[in-house]
């Protein structure tokens, strides 16, 4: 062993060692084991500095800025809508959906673009349902991860894994050679995740946050349920205003929307007339709810699509707002101001010289710092901030969505995959698309910017050298050779599975692609010692260079991290599991479909 693999290997030993137990910022980790190469000088400045022009960053950079562009969009909304109306309230059938989904796609597309496809419609669906984000993201990367499993164009490793085999004169596979294996592969993630789900994944974030709109309508013991009724031709409704049904001071009951033949209004003015087949979307407690209903023959009914917008975190909620000094508020009613018929937002509560007071509050006379709780469209509210009437006390969620650009959008992301089908460079295609995403105005150029997570960039761009260094100094073919030889004489299948750990352990610290270009020859030059036909083993390297689950150094687990909240040890937790059911699949399938 020459001094540079012995340093190498420490270096490798304490970077893992520092990711694992979260001594250090990832970002720093990452940071100091670069410094170490290269005061160490077992890599150059040039090798040292690669990773910021390679193109697994720049393919990060580009696929960032994409995912931003559909989230501003909305374009997924309407996949998160699907995927809820045909889940169940609970996580595991939208983790199976999703997961199903984003794998399917991964098999024709590469991960990473699929993963931030759906990053968007996981965030949407986290929210709309109140589910812990974390119990979402990471099934779903991994799920990515093994959808490249399905195909020979899925990954890096198996699209190179016929020039490997050409090169060593053995015959290449077929594109779906690989299905069957890849099939039993994301249909186990999945099944494992659905039985065990909630034993292997962190119930809330890591550091535990709630959001602030959570932590407000906690605050305030704000009704969350919404209900929409219609009003049938019978109803004794019919003919009556918000104002004489009572809803306010004797059912306590808020109406935040009222569709009819014209459209949708919001929080209808008291002056309103109801009529037949309108429907109404109500904030209040169900024994409310039925009491109105019962009351004057209403019909409780499923979510209407028109009513949709006012269910989505990222378009209606709740807000705190403030009457400030110089307001002209002061001294002035609600229903003088015109909350509901000027700004189509509806009162649930206000805090006034100390009281809380429910029901009708549109006649209390206004002081200088009374609270008051709306609901209705994030837009309405940014509007009332604006006119500085009422200071809005709580953060507004998201951006002002550009529906316009949707399609634009949508083609901006179809062009950058449509060109990698077409066999431009993955970077080149990525950085087509993002580059198309500032050109339509679909994002500004520094909205750009902010959707790039600078130190999910920096993790990589660090580490990346240090899978140089493992190949230009000998220790992973040091590695290789000893296990592989050691195992040479076992039988197939134990030699099989030692390869796929090897293989797994390699991926970890180095790029999947690195680690098959290592791997792979020795692996021809092993079996054909051994009178073996190397051709499976080739693509058994291929296929478990894709086990990169235990730390978060795959381009897809470093991309879902921040979103997720995620520390190593969830990794270590989730991705153990993960990683030990692909071990004990992927080898005797091999056996069964390719030996």
């Amino acid at each position: 062993m020459t001094p540079e693999m012995l340093i190498v290997l420490v270096v490798l030993g304490s970077t893992v060692t520092a990711l694992t137990f979260d001594l250090l910022r990832m970002d720093l980790v990452a940071l100091l084991c670069l410094l170490a190469l290269g005061w160490s000088g077992v890599l150059a400045p040039h090798d040292l500095l690669q990773g910021f022009s390679s193109a697994a960053v720049l393919s990060m950079v580009a696929v960032m800025i994409l995912g931003r562009g559909i989230a501003v969009t909305g374009l997924m909304e309407r996949f998160a809508r699907r995927v809820l109306q045909l889940s169940s309230s609970g996580s595991p059938s939208i983790v199976a959906t999703v997961s199903a989904s984003v794998g399917l796609l991964s098999g024709f597309i590469q991960n990473v673009g699929a993963a931030a496809l759906f990053l968007p419609a996981l965030l949407s669906i986290a929210r709309r349902r109140n589910l812990p984000v974390s119990g979402l993201i990471m099934p779903v990367g991994f799920a990515a991860i093994l959808g490249g499993t399905l195909t020979m164009v899925g990954s890096g490793p198996l699209i190179m894994t016929n020039d490997l085999l050409a090169a060593a004169g053995l015959r290449p596979y077929g594109l779906f050679a690989v299905t069957p294996m890849g099939l039993c592969l994301l249909a186990g993630s999945i099944i494992m995740f659905l039985v065990w789900g909630k034993r292997l994944l962190p119930a809330a974030t890591a550091d535990g946050s709630v959001s602030p709109l959570h932590q407000l309508m906690e605050a305030w013991q704000l009704p969350v349920s919404l209900w929409r009724c219609s009003i049938p031709p019978t109803s004794s409704l019919i003919g009556q205003t918000p104002e004489s049904s009572g809803i306010w001071q004797r059912y306590q009951l808020n109406i935040l929307a009222l569709a009819h033949s014209d459209g949708l209004s919001y929080a209808p003015w008291r002056e309103t007339t109801f009529q037949a087949d309108q429907e109404l979307l109500l904030l209040g407690e169900p024994p409310h709810v039925q009491a109105f209903s019962a009351a004057y023959g209403l019909v409780l009914a499923d979510e209407a699509q028109l009513l949709y917008a006012l269910h989505d975190p990222d378009q209606a909620g709740f807000a705190e707002v403030v009457v400030p000094p110089r307001s002209g508020l002061v001294g002035e009613t609600l229903h003088g101001f015109g909350l509901r018929r000027h700004h189509a937002l509806e009162p649930v509560m206000l805090f006034h010289h100390g009281t809380k007071a429910r029901g009708d509050v549109t006649e209390q006379v206004l002081d200088a710092g009374d609270i008051l709780i709306v609901y209705g469209p994030w837009e309405r509210i940014r509007d009332l901030q604006a006119s500085s009437q009422l200071l809005s006390l709580t953060p507004l969620p998201g951006q002002l969505r550009s529906d316009t650009k949707t399609w634009v959008a949508a083609g901006c992301f179809l062009l950058s995959i449509g060109l990698a089908l077409a066999g431009a460079p993955l970077v080149l295609a990525l950085l087509s698309g993002a580059a198309a995403m500032v050109a339509a105005r679909v994002l500004r150029m520094d909205e750009a910017y902010q959707a790039v997570d600078w130190g999910v960039v920096l993790f990589l761009a660090c580490l990346i050298p240090l899978g140089t260094a493992l190949q230009q100094s000998g220790a992973a073919a040091l590695m290789a050779n000893g296990l592989l030889r050691l195992v040479g004489d076992a039988p197939v299948i134990v030699f099989a599975a030692a390869l796929a750990l090897l293989t797994t352990v390699l991926s970890l610290v180095m790029s999947n692609v690195a680690a098959t270009a290592v791997l792979a020859p020795l692996v021809v030059a092993l079996a054909n010692s051994k009178a073996m036909d190397p051709r499976p083993l080739v693509l058994l390297v291929a296929v478990s260079s894709s086990n990169a689950f235990l730390l978060p150094t795959h381009q897809v687990n470093a991309l879902f991290r921040g979103p997720g909240g995620y520390r190593t040890q969830d990794y270590l937790k989730a991705g153990g599991a993960v990683t030990a059911l692909f071990l004990a699949l992927v080898v005797p399938l091999f056996y069964l479909f390719y030996f």
